[in-house]
């Protein structure tokens, strides 16, 4: 499983809030298992929609979906308690 290059506007969301290294330490997680227990990786509701996350840490997320050749596209970093 291979996750795409982050977009400008992602690569600055990380940087402003100082999660380079979280987030490449769970794509490195991600990468070579997407259920691994402390990414805690989920279908977000509406279920349809086929939006998936996993967890950077306890505060913040990466929303993704899947493309048609297998690999993954981040296309958010959120807050999850906001």
């Amino acid at each position: 499983m291979r996750i795409n290059e982050l977009r400008d506007d992602l690569k600055a969301y990380l940087s402003a809030y100082g999660l380079e290294k979280k987030y490449a330490k769970a794509k490195k997680l991600f990468e070579h298992d997407p259920f691994y227990p402390s990414l805690n990786t989920e279908l977000l509701q509406p279920k349809e929609r086929l939006i998936y996350s996993f967890r950077l840490d306890r505060k913040y997320r990466a929303l993704f979906i899947y493309l048609e050749d297998g690999t993954i596209e981040i296309i958010a970093l959120t807050n999850h308690y906001k």
